[in-house]
Formats: structure tokens, C-alpha cells, sequence
């Protein structure tokens, strides 16, 4: 059986509970508060860092994992003769599958497979899981990176935001509707199209938002999760996450529930009180 290495970074907010199971490696993306730099859920927890959003009105920022960083994990794995496959961010909203390219580049007589996720989040994680599923099957890597980029369009990524300040900061709205927005307790709904957000609905008031993203769920192929867990996202508003657990449940019957925490990779360019729901599409 050929050795694989699942690898991914932590934009994909994959939980320890995964990483443990199939023994992944997650790469951490960097994350600047102010003049320091932290690495995602090494030197910085997401609690902590929803904590300084809401209490000090911070503005973070991001950096894309390095090239040294990439070479430094793929070469770790090639070195003992394992094969790689890295589950990347989307290319079209993060450069850093480049520097992951450029490391596969730079090393010789080493089997690395870098798969654009086209997804975001706990999108890209449901890949990883599925890949290494699949390596404790006995699949081969070409097996695996197949069934991969097959599957990928079927993964289902929507959220909620509450602070609609982030979205203008990432062209997703403008100024001005922000304005309005806000004081009209205007929260956007967006999904992961082609691999950027876009705000497809609008709730008005929070105690709305779980309904909406359960309605646009319906309307984009997810009607029935019975045979699936369904995976619901959250960054520390947990009264919220439990208000779609249970629309979630009321509407899309799942045969099973897991949350996970939202890490700062995505909370920077999200916010704080951010949830949503991530599964797959309903075959038709």
C-alpha cells in the first residue's frame, strides 16, 4: 500500500478530532494583530481572537503561508518516501496554492498532488476527510486525487455574517450598503460560488439568519442530509450556532451534527458571529 500524506493549512478550520483520527498535517496560516504575527491555532486560538475583535476593535490581517513553509513540510514527508497530496484554499480568493506550487517545484524525485479546493473553510475540510478516508481504504494516489476533483462541486459552503464592516473591507459590499445595512440589522447570507463569496440573500435581524440559511441551502441542492453529517460552522456565538442546529434539523433531517469553530484565518475576513452550514449537495 503506498504511503500518503493528507496535508492541508488551516484555512480549512479542520477540527483536532480529524487531524488526530488520520494523522493530517496542517500547515498554520499567519495572522497579524496590530505589529505582531501569529500562527492560526498555534500561537493564537480563535476564542482568544474573537475575544480581541469584540473587546478591542481590532482589525487584523493575514499572510499566505510562506514557500519555506511549504518546502519545509513537503520535503519532511518526501524525505521518507511518502506521497503528498495537498488540499488547497481556492485560487481565486488566496495566492497561497502558488507557494505551495513553487515548493512542489523545488523538490526532486517526490510524488506531490496539489488539488485547488475551489472552496473556503470547512469546505476544503470535507475534502481532507474524504482523502484521508480514502488512504485508510488502500486507495492509490491517483485513485484519491480523482475522486477528489470530482466531488469538490458538490461541497456546500454558506454563512452568515454579523458585522457587515468585514465584507466592505473585502469588496463584497459597498460602503454604502454597509451603512444602510447596519442600521437596519441588515446580516448578508453568502455562499462560496467558483470560489469567492458572494452575498446571495439578506436576513433582517439575527433571529432570522438560521431560517435564510437553511432556505438558500434548499435552493442550492441541499434538501435532504439524512445520509450525511452536516457540519455547522460558528466563531463565538453559540446561541446562534444552536438556533441553525435546530433549523437544521427541523428542515434537513442530518443524520448527524458536528460543529467547528471558525478559525482566524477565515475570522479575519469574516468577523465575529459568524455561522453556517457545510455539506454536500444532494445527487439528482
Amino acid at each position: 500500500m503506498e504511503k500518503i500524506k493528507i496535508i492541508c493549512d488551516s484555512l480549512s478550520d479542520i477540527t483536532q478530532e480529524y487531524i488526530d483520527k488520520y494523522d493530517i498535517e496542517m500547515i498554520p496560516l499567519n495572522v497579524i494583530i496590530g505589529d505582531k504575527q501569529y500562527k492560526d491555532r498555534v500561537d493564537i486560538q480563535p476564542d482568544e481572537f474573537y475575544k480581541m475583535i469584540r473587546e478591542d476593535k481590532i482589525l487584523p490581517k493575514t499572510s499566505q503561508i510562506t514557500f519555506s513553509d511549504f518546502y519545509e513540510t513537503f520535503k519532511k514527508y518526501t524525505d521518507k518516501g511518502e506521497k503528498i497530496i495537498y488540499i488547497a484554499a481556492s485560487s481565486a480568493s488566496t495566492g497561497t496554492i502558488q507557494s505551495a506550487m513553487m515548493a512542489k517545484n523545488e523538490i526532486e524525485n517526490g510524488d506531490i498532488r496539489i488539488i485547488d479546493s475551489n472552496s473556503l473553510c470547512f469546505g476544503i475540510a470535507v475534502m481532507v476527510i474524504r482523502a484521508a478516508e480514502l488512504v485508510q481504504m488502500g486507495k492509490n494516489i491517483d485513485e484519491i486525487v480523482e475522486e477528489i476533483e470530482n466531488i469538490k462541486n458538490d461541497v456546500y459552503v454558506s454563512f452568515a455574517c454579523d458585522d457587515l464592516e468585514y465584507l466592505t473591507r473585502g469588496g463584497r459590499i459597498s460602503s454604502t450598503k454597509a451603512i444602510i445595512g447596519s442600521v437596519l440589522g441588515i446580516k448578508p447570507i453568502c455562499i462560496i460560488k467558483d470560489g469567492l463569496v458572494e452575498n446571495i440573500l439578506n436576513a433582517r435581524g439575527k433571529k432570522n439568519v438560521a431560517s435564510k440559511i437553511v432556505e438558500l441551502a434548499k435552493t442550492n441542492g441541499v434538501t435532504d442530509l439524512s445520509d450525511q453529517i452536516a457540519f455547522i460552522g460558528y466563531t463565538d456565538d453559540i446561541k446562534e450556532r444552536d438556533r441553525l442546529e435546530e433549523k437544521v434539523v427541523q428542515e434537513l433531517k442530518p443524520k448527524e451534527i458536528k460543529y467547528f469553530q471558525i478559525g482566524c484565518g477565515i475570522g479575519t475576513h469574516g468577523g465575529a458571529g459568524v455561522t453556517g452550514i457545510i455539506a454536500f449537495k444532494n445527487k439528482k
